[in-house]
């Protein structure tokens, strides 16, 4: 006989808080999880970087570089590697274990909001206030890009990178994406401009965060809008937004303390998570499991779901 199958375990939602980020680096302008969530990263005020076990609530290592407050940091697939950048119009290529610079790409504009590095961490790709999208490469002693993307109007101010695919939010209301094997370029105008943009863990679609207080789940491939999510305040920060590990919530800061998540399908407010007086300016979401980082002026809080009990982590760097 066949053995019905178990049901499905409810998700749950990050909101038990287990441990607080004394970050001491100026306000966190950024807090990214690595690839397999055992530490982070925070980008400060103060122009430097830091790496955590956010588990601990300890600081690995700080990396001092930057000319200028950091807006943003990625790691490489293995740990390796770090990528930043920041408000002096820099892209630094970081290792990781040493601390030391191992690359500074300009050639930027205007400061450099978003930085993310391809899947082998062979090519860094960064998003800046002067409308481009340029790629660099960590191999190479070529001072320039190796390839500019500038069909955006105006600021770059998020950027995703797939294994095939680049995708952008422009302060000129549209979002981008570039489908590197076929050589084509998709735009989807959502008539404010974008603060935040990411894929779906299935990759069918997108997510947009925009200075009309809304979300926007699009279908990728026909950039039909999927659903509509409302409810918090973003109407003059950048803000990010993010998917839980299952594609099951949608999830977006807010200038108003707190941090909101929808049921995906059904677009219903599902939590409103009070993390602060101040505005939530940046989110990770970490990529197996319902843990999430936020992060407002000089503090970031590492929440999880009401069942977790504490476990040592085994870090990858």
């Amino acid at each position: 006989m066949a053995f019905p199958e178990p049901k499905p375990q409810k998700t749950e939602l990050p909101k038990k808080l287990v441990q607080t980020l004394e970050c001491k680096q100026g306000a966190v302008r950024a807090v990214r999880f690595n690839v397999d969530g055992n530490y982070c990263l925070t980008c400060g005020s103060d122009k430097s970087l830091k790496l955590w076990n956010p588990h601990k609530g300890t600081v690995l290592k700080t990396y001092s570089g930057h000319g200028y407050e950091v807006l943003d940091a990625a790691g490489s697939f293995d740990n390796s590697q770090l990528c930043s950048c920041g408000a002096d119009k820099t892209v630094v290529l970081w290792d990781v274990a040493t601390g030391q610079v191992i690359r500074k790409f300009r050639g930027h504009a205007g400061k450099v909001n978003c930085v993310q590095f391809n899947e082998e961490a062979t090519v860094i790709l960064s998003g800046s206030i002067d409308s481009s999208i340029r790629c660099w490469d960590c191999r190479s002693r070529r001072p320039e890009p190796i390839q500019i993307l500038d069909e955006a109007k105006d600021g770059v101010s998020s950027l995703k990178v797939s294994d095939h695919e680049i995708l952008s939010g422009s302060v000129d209301g549209h979002v981008r994406r570039y489908d590197l094997r076929a050589g084509e370029l998709c735009s989807d105008y959502v008539g404010s401009p974008v603060t935040s943009v990411c894929f779906s863990k299935d990759g069918q679609c997108t997510l947009a965060a925009s200075l009309d207080s809304t979300l926007r789940l699009l279908d990728k491939d026909t950039g039909e809008m999927l659903g509509e999510y409302t409810g918090h305040k973003n109407t003059a920060y950048k803000l990010d937004c993010c998917l839980s590990e299952k594609d099951t919530h949608v999830g977006s800061c807010s200038e108003d303390g707190k941090v909101y998540f929808w049921d995906l399908v059904e677009g219903s407010l599902t939590l409103s998570l009070p993390v602060s007086r101040g505005v939530v300016q940046s989110l990770s979401f970490h990529p197996s499991e319902p843990g999430l980082l936020t992060a407002t002026e000089g503090h970031v809080w590492f929440w999880r779901e009401e069942s977790h009990e504490a476990q040592e982590p085994t870090l990858g760097c």
